[in-house]
């Protein structure tokens, strides 16, 4: 019988690390305060995930929040009430924005499981995974401009990318919420299922991610992400480099041979 993740002995404090057949599964664990994000639970975020990223056995990794209520809600208000000055504002935002890009660097795929309020830093980490799938009950926002603030961990960067600028500044000079069903009207997450099926739902998608040649899972996502910062002509000359380097591996000989054969791939992961 599965343990609940909230019954589950973790090496961190605020959060919940669970390891999976193919898979990992880390919960963003300060259900007293919705989930928030201080400095203690970014820098366990980034040693989890450091962690993870070195597991050859991991293939897809699951980062959602603890309990029903919320992803997260945000940041630690009250510890942003304690930097001073502009420079050390600055100092936070940049070292959050290095650990989301690495969670997009991250050879593994990265699912974001979202249940209930994803707002401020909520909204950006779950927009810095691959794949984004929402519970009914999810709500998104960049309600910064409310507390005299912007975004500060990518979310004027990320969303006009993912929903359009019009709607992304909609989002943020209003600082309003957007249920799960208009987030994904507008493209913000790739599908809603019910609150009960979000981590099933997960772990299925992970499940099958792992099942695909790793080195190939890699490749795609940096093509992608590469791409996406260059002109389309660029990105277009980039892909047959990548496509190159995916056809030389000793798994595209396998998953060819495997196809041919009729049989499935043992793949390797070189």
């Amino acid at each position: 019988m599965t343990t609940p993740m909230a019954d589950r002995v973790s090496p961190f404090e605020n959060l919940l690390l669970d390891r999976e057949d193919g898979f990992a599964v880390i919960a963003i664990h300060r259900p007293h305060v919705l989930n928030a994000l201080n400095r203690a639970t970014l820098f366990e975020l980034e040693s989890a995930i450091d962690d993870i990223g070195r597991d050859s056995d991991v293939r897809a990794i699951i980062i959602t929040g603890s309990g029903s209520k919320a992803f997260v809600a945000g940041a630690d208000i009250a510890e942003l009430r304690l930097l001073g000055t502009a420079k050390d504002a600055y100092d936070y935002s940049l070292s959050t924005h290095h650990l989301l890009l690495k969670l997009q660097r991250l050879d593994q795929a990265v699912i974001t499981a979202v249940n209930g309020y994803a707002l401020g830093g909520g909204c950006e980490l779950a927009m810095s995974g691959d794949i984004i799938i929402a519970a009914e009950n999810a709500r998104f926002g960049q309600p910064e401009v409310n507390l005299g603030l912007i975004p500060g961990f990518g979310g004027t960067q990320r969303l006009p990318r993912l929903v359009g600028r019009t709607k992304a500044l909609e989002m943020i000079l209003t600082g309003q919420h957007i249920d799960a069903h208009e987030a994904l009207e507008i493209g913000l997450v790739n599908r809603v299922v019910p609150a009960e099926d979000l981590l099933p739902t997960a772990k299925q998608m992970a499940r099958q991610i792992a099942e695909k040649a790793p080195l190939a899972i890699a490749l795609a996502k940096r093509a992608v992400y590469e791409g996406l910062e260059m002109s389309p002509r660029d990105g277009n000359l980039a892909e047959p480099a990548y496509f190159g380097l995916s056809l030389a591996t000793a798994d595209s000989k396998e998953g060819t041979g495997a196809f041919l054969e009729k049989r499935q791939p043992i793949w390797q992961g070189r």
